[in-house]
């Protein structure tokens, strides 16, 4: 197994120096309609960043051990080559669209990554407000390690595509040519994923390549600005509450709820899940006025 470089590691130079870029230039050069930049939101978002480091470094060790033991148990083995990378970082990129679907609509999951969706501007700053409890994702990456993918390969995939995802947050930049907007994750599909309007809510899946979305029906294109954020915004920039928000208030939903089927549905139905209202609380059908009543008779006898 050859060493692979650690991409995010020797990316952080790249990604200070283009927020600040970024930020010169919408000082330079404001737009109006756009949603900028606020010292308190992007020190949040710095903040949660280096607490992720942390964090991830703390959750690889439970993970690599259960990768470890798939790779042990299986006899298939993929090497590390020029023409094998590329097509691990296609098979990294279609289980992270169904990753980040699922993190969309799986509360428990969504607990995580709403992290991630929880600012109300959309700049580079955002690309680093990344969870701090992020071992939700490491199922849906099994399949690739029992197919003989070594966990280092993997890991290595990942950072590239997290890498990737960095420069399409950013409203500096509009469209890209056609071609490019057709295959590959850009700003405007990215922006539209981190909008909260109903049309836009949970579209754009896609890491690296959007023909996921196109594919699978959760494409759509961006046709009116975007109102970043979420359906109910947090008002709080304390990265520790921005971290752990969404789990508090699963807790609260499942002390609260009335039996075993609804706790379930807290947990893991839809971010928006709520449970049927009782029979009794529904509002019984209304009998036919009199009058209507007539009409009916009157209708229903044969014609002579």
């Amino acid at each position: 197994m050859p060493n692979l470089p650690d991409v995010v590691l020797w990316s952080i130079p790249a990604f200070v120096l283009l927020a600040v870029i970024e930020m010169i230039s919408v000082r330079i050069h404001p737009d109006e309609d756009a949603a900028g930049y606020e010292a308190k939101d992007a020190a949040t978002s710095l903040g949660m960043g280096l607490g992720s480091l942390f964090f991830d470094f703390l959750w690889k060790v439970p993970i690599v051990a259960v990768y470890g033991a798939v790779y042990a148990l299986t006899p298939l083995r993929v090497p590390v080559l020029w023409w094998t990378i590329p097509l691990m970082l296609l098979a990294q990129d279609f289980f992270y669209y169904w990753s980040h679907r699922g993190h969309h609509v799986i509360r428990l999951l969504w607990a995580c990554h709403v992290v991630h969706h929880s600012s109300r501007k959309f700049n580079l700053t955002t690309a680093l407000r990344q969870p701090w409890t992020g071992w939700t994702s490491w199922p849906f990456y099994l399949p690739m390690v029992a197919l003989g993918v070594h966990p280092a390969a993997l890991a290595f995939c990942s950072s590239v595509s997290l890498v990737y995802q960095f420069w399409i947050h950013t409203e500096r930049i509009d469209k890209m040519p056609r071609w490019f907007e057709f295959a590959l994750n850009t700003p405007s599909h990215h922006r539209v994923h981190h909008a909260s309007q109903g049309g836009y809510l949970d579209r754009n899946f896609g890491g690296i390549l959007i023909v996921w979305d196109r594919l699978f029906g959760s494409f759509v294109a961006e046709t009116e600005r975007p109102v970043y954020g979420l359906t109910k915004n947090i008002t709080t920039y304390n990265p520790l509450r921005v971290a752990t928000h969404e789990y508090t208030a699963i807790a609260r939903d499942v002390r609260a709820a009335a039996n075993w089927r609804e706790r379930a549905g807290r947990l893991l139905g839809g971010p928006g899940w709520q449970p049927a209202p009782p029979a009794a609380a529904q509002a019984p059908a209304q009998a036919p006025a009199p009058a209507q009543v007539q009409a009916q008779v009157q209708t229903s006898e044969p014609v002579a």
